[in-house]
């Protein structure tokens, strides 16, 4: 077998690979069918700016925003398989300190580059208080954002006003954006990219659908880096 047929082989199996926790998220929630093609949409785009040195941005209020903290952690450590750092960059951590590489290249894992914009209390705060509440979210992506990077606001209603102010200084800065709502979609249906509105019209509801959605994005984005 040459080398492209080999290389097309390989792609084409992780790329079935990666579809599958599409199809086992399918299996077990029925009604997510209807968010199939959004739900790929979203992998494929925080996919391609991860692969060209970009960075996902995630925010959301109250338990959106326990959601957004929650996103982070499964992206950057370990979530569903083994992310072992590469033999390079071991070498690089053990020659970096002759008292700590050993422990460093041991027990450091492969991560992927995201962050939540619900966490910084400090920053928060002062904006809060210095300027105008709403826009802190978007502060946040004036900050960090650029053309590579992605956003991703959740809200169960699509309308929260710090998520959409925060989506539309996204698109200003060129970076792609992915929503996560509920059946009606709100503003966010109609700003973002890609939006995920998932069948529930409930908050409670809404939010039990988006657990597994972005738990089956993560783990595709592991697998696409990892696997």
């Amino acid at each position: 077998m040459g080398i492209a047929q080999a290389c097309l082989r390989y792609s084409w199996g992780k790329r079935m690979n990666i579809y599958n926790h599409i199809a086992q998220l399918i299996k077990r929630y029925p009604v997510l069918q209807a968010c199939e093609s959004e739900i790929w949409s979203a992998f494929t785009n925080i996919r391609d700016s991860f692969r060209t040195g970009g960075m996902l941005l995630v925010c959301g209020n109250g338990g959106s925003g326990a959601d957004s903290e929650h996103i982070v952690g499964e992206l950057m450590k370990e979530f569903a398989i083994k992310r072992p750092l590469s033999d390079e960059m071991k070498e690089k951590l053990k020659n970096a300190s002759l008292e700590n590489g050993e422990l460093l290249a041991e027990h450091l894992q492969g991560g992927l580059p995201a962050v939540t914009l619900t966490s910084n209390i400090a920053l928060s705060t002062a904006f809060a208080n210095d300027a105008v509440p709403e826009l802190v979210f978007a502060q946040q992506v004036c900050g960090y954002g650029d053309d590579k990077s992605v956003l991703m606001g959740i809200s169960t209603s699509g309308n929260s006003k710090n998520v959409i102010y925060a989506v539309e200084t996204a698109k200003a800065l060129g970076m792609k954006t992915v929503g996560m709502t509920g059946e009606k979609g709100g503003g966010l249906k109609e700003l973002c990219d890609v939006c995920i509105c998932v069948p529930a019209v409930a908050t409670p509801n809404i939010q039990e659908l988006h657990l597994p959605v972005y738990h089956t994005i993560c783990m595709m984005l592991e697998e696409e880096f990892f696997g």
